[in-house]
């Protein structure tokens, strides 16, 4: 079989790359290697599909080529999306900080994005494996579902990030094939592995709006402490910046000086340290930080010595 264009990888990126190229008249194939396309769409927003999010800017992207982000969503644009989920009546909602999700499941957008595959002539196959690729003046497939030709094909796999839904080092394979420079892999959007005074396990479950930092970057949402360490949206953004040696500094109470808060409240409550940060920490986690950190008496009762060790823990 002949095509204009295959695209190798049924996830977002291929599906809407087979789109476009439809729309444009040319016969597009995507094939996919696992049974059915989208599956990390599926997954993504705990199953309802962060599509989207308003405040998206090229700054906010990682990449070789930061022109490359500029141009893209200078031509697509969140908005430009946001109307082709309306155009199918998906219901969504703004999480926070700009952030969209369906409120049904993710399912919606896979079907939307068929549906677009369909009215643009896409054909789709599922469960094909390329064994072989190879070029002279056309590529030629050699796969599990036969061999196909195209004029063109784009490497559209991702990366190696998720193996339990498929994830493999295809295309890096083919990068190296044929002469193509790929970025030098690591961990990156990961949970942290740290030594929690005290243990994991008494805080695992605990969700804290905070700052993570590393070196001067700095990312604002909440963190989760797990049985071996953070995680949370902070923690994932946070990670991309860290290198092994570097230090992550989290800031629990952002925007609020832990001391100036203390002493501003010093004279006005007869509530211990460890009762009056419960206002503004879950509980639990002031129950553990406070261990033998937290003087046992009322904030008026504190003195300074005291105070900056509240603060410091």
């Amino acid at each position: 079989m002949t095509y204009d264009a295959i695209i190798i990888g049924g996830g977002a990126a291929g599906l809407f790359c087979a789109i476009e190229a439809g729309k444009r008249g040319r016969r597009t194939l995507v094939i996919e290697h696992n049974q059915q396309v989208g599956r990390k769409i599926l997954i993504s927003g705990g199953g309802r599909c962060n599509f989207t999010n308003l405040d998206t800017t090229p700054e906010n992207f990682i990449s070789e080529n930061p022109h490359f982000c500029k141009s893209a969503l200078a031509r697509f644009t969140p908005a430009d999306f946001i109307r082709l989920v309306r155009k199918y009546r998906i219901d969504y909602y703004e999480k926070k900080l700009g952030q969209l999700f369906c409120r049904d499941n993710s399912r919606q957008i896979v079907d939307m994005l068929l549906a677009e595959c369909s009215r643009a002539g896409v054909e789709i196959k599922v469960g094909c494996k390329v064994d072989a690729m190879s070029s002279d003046n056309r590529f030629r497939l050699d796969t599990t579902l036969g061999q196909l030709e195209a004029e063109n094909v784009v490497i559209a796999t991702g990366g190696l990030s998720y193996p339990k839904i498929g994830a493999t080092g295809f295309g890096y394979k083919i990068a190296d094939q044929f002469g193509i420079e790929r970025t030098k892999t690591r961990p990156s959007l990961v949970a942290l592995v740290a030594n929690v005074p005290g243990g994991h396990s008494k805080l695992a479950g605990i969700s804290v709006d905070a700052i993570a930092a590393c070196g001067k970057n700095s990312f604002r949402e909440n963190i989760l402490f797990t049985h071996r360490g953070l995680s949370g949206p902070a923690i994932l953004q946070i990670s991309n910046y860290w290198k092994s040696g570097d230090s992550v500094s989290i800031d629990l109470l952002p925007e609020t000086g832990v001391r100036e808060l203390l002493e501003a409240n010093r004279d006005r409550t007869q509530k211990t340290a460890a009762n009056f940060i419960s206002e503004f920490l879950p509980q639990r986690f002031v129950e553990h930080l406070a261990g033998s950190s937290f003087p046992n008496k009322p904030l008026n009762k504190l003195n300074d010595a005291e105070i900056d060790r509240i603060a410091k823990a």
